[in-house]
């Protein structure tokens, strides 16, 4: 579905992706792990276009996406949840939504429709005509992810959706992101919280300086605590001989 093989990148002189490689399958989620500078935000602005600086290939369905404008790779269906939300603020939940409404594509194993969201987001409905100021922040977040749904997404980039978030509220992105996974859509998920990424994902990646240091089934790495405390920095005491 979509693959990246080598790709380098970074911003002004600085170089952050240093040959970075990896997949993401029909229907699969692919979880994008590493410390804070890693690279998965970068990676995430990589594939949608908004990385000034870029080598190497980015593929959709064997498509070539670099070089494109960020309207361009949406139109060939991939969107973007990203990091800190960015909703509209000035406008109500309605019309966020409206604006990301986008017809439905012949190879899309789920179509979204308004009523499709609302029974995904029940909350969205209720807080309709509410602007985007009056929302907590996880209702922000639902929103932003069904903005992007509704522009008819291939694959799904989802940029530290469970950030800021209070714990209920991660535990309702981690149901949502289940659904999507049911429904067959293939997400790419670069998330600090190690247990909601395993918890969906199928294959994990860990990231250090812009290249892949380890990548495994989300089995392997749960399994592994050394490698998380190596790579992640995780502290797993409490679990040895527990």
């Amino acid at each position: 579905m979509l693959e990246l093989h080598e790709v380098y990148g970074g911003y002004g002189d600085g170089l952050v992706l240093n040959g970075l490689s990896l997949s993401v399958g029909e229907g699969q989620v692919v979880a994008l792990l590493g410390r804070n500078g890693a690279g998965k935000t970068t990676t995430m602005r990589a594939v949608f276009g908004l990385l000034p600086r870029l080598a190497g290939r980015i593929t959709l369905r064997g498509e070539s996406l670099r070089g494109l404008a960020p309207y361009a790779v949406a139109a060939r269906g991939v969107a973007l949840v990203p990091q800190g939300r960015r909703i509209f603020p000035s406008l109500t939940v309605t019309e966020n939504l409206l604006i990301g409404v986008r017809p439905p594509r012949g190879e899309q194993r789920v179509r979204w429709t308004l009523e499709e969201i609302y029974r995904l987001f029940p909350i969205l409905r209720e807080r309709g005509n509410l602007r985007g100021t009056l929302l907590s922040g996880g209702e922000q977040q639902m929103l932003t992810i069904a903005r992007s749904l509704l522009t008819q997404p291939l694959v799904l980039l989802c940029d530290e959706p469970s950030e800021g978030l209070a714990p209920v509220m991660v535990q309702r992105v981690a149901e949502i992101l289940h659904r999507l996974k049911e429904a067959g859509l293939s997400i790419l998920l670069a998330e600090q919280n190690l247990d909601l990424a395993l918890s969906v994902a199928d294959v994990a990646y860990i990231l250090e300086e812009g290249r892949v240091i380890w990548q495994g089934t989300a089995e392997e790495l749960l399994a592994d605590t050394h490698v998380q405390a190596t790579y992640l920095g995780l502290r797993v005491e409490a679990s040895e001989g527990a």
